[in-house]
């Protein structure tokens, strides 16, 4: 790593590291779906920016959801533009390790999607997943409309009533609010699981069913 400690807090733009103005190089294909990584979107389908920890156990989370047609690791959150994996570990970047979700709402609607990220992690636990600590591993939802923000905030929100009916009395910390820009992760993040199936995977939920219904 470039940087022996991490901050708690994220940093404004004024403090944040300065970035780049190029795009990080990244893969051409998505390894598991054989598609163009950054190719264009079908026509009536959505994208959805879901932050649960590290990106690798993540994106496998989402890849093998019916209806998902696209992946990607990658960075959002923060200031800095283009910002490599090392600066992101560093805390000083602003950013979030999340995935980026092409989906089919005829096959699976947002809010399933939202109950996947929901039950995924651990949404209370602040700036850190499991094992994995710092800014970067916070939980976050990056909205892409004004339909995907009120779903998310109610579903996060009847989630928190289901944690504590179940005893958790820990508070979500998600991070709800519109994508300002994504940025894609090198290549070597890209599908990480598919390439190396014994990987390092911190993916862990709380036990608890997020409720969803027709009201969302």
């Amino acid at each position: 790593m470039l940087f022996s400690t991490k901050p708690a807090t994220i940093p404004d733009a004024a403090s944040a590291l300065p970035g780049r103005s190029a795009a990080i190089p990244t893969a051409a294909e998505h390894f598991v779906f054989h598609r163009a990584l950054q190719g264009e979107t079908p026509a009536g389908f959505e994208l959805a920016i879901f932050g649960l920890g590290c990106f690798w156990g993540a994106e496998r989370k989402f890849w093998q959801q019916d209806g998902v047609w696209m992946t990607a690791a990658g960075y959002a959150g923060g200031p800095t533009p283009n910002p490599t994996y090392e600066e992101v570990c560093s805390g000083r970047t602003g950013h979030t390790e999340v995935v980026r979700v092409v989906f089919d709402p005829a096959k699976v609607t947002y809010g399933e999607l939202v109950k996947l990220f929901l039950e995924s992690h651990d949404p209370t636990q602040g700036m850190r997943q499991g094992g994995d600590v710092g800014t970067q591993y916070r939980s976050a939802i990056y909205t892409t409309s004004d339909a995907q923000e009120d779903t998310a905030h109610q579903m996060t929100e009847a989630y928190q009533g289901a944690l504590a009916r179940s005893g958790h009395s820990a508070s979500i910390t998600t991070e709800i609010k519109p994508i300002d820009k994504f940025y894609y992760a090198e290549d070597y993040h890209q599908q990480y699981l598919a390439k190396n199936p014994a990987g390092y995977c911190g993916i862990g939920g709380t036990g608890v069913s997020c409720p969803i219904g027709l009201s969302v």
